[in-house]
């Protein structure tokens, strides 16, 4: 079986340490560098989406909604 390189935005996005962006920041937040398991329903036809995007990348589906999460964040 073929292995599928990695897409260059999750190398991007996996060599982030947001921990030091904070603390140069001088932000009064604190990231921990622990990631926190959460739950959220999500109708199945956006799974199907996800796991699509995702598996053109070389990534799990939930790996490609953190990346998402993560670009988006400051939209809002």
């Amino acid at each position: 079986m073929k292995r599928r390189s990695k897409d260059k935005q999750v190398t991007e996005f996996e060599k982030k340490d947001i921990g030091r962006d904070v603390q140069r920041s001088k932000s009064a937040m604190r990231v921990l560098p622990k990631n926190r398991p959460t739950s959220i329903l999500l109708p199945q036809p956006l799974i199907e989406k996800l796991k699509e995007k995702a598996g053109k990348r070389g990534i799990g589906y939930q790996t490609m909604l953190k990346i998402i999460i993560a670009e988006q964040m400051d939209r809002y």
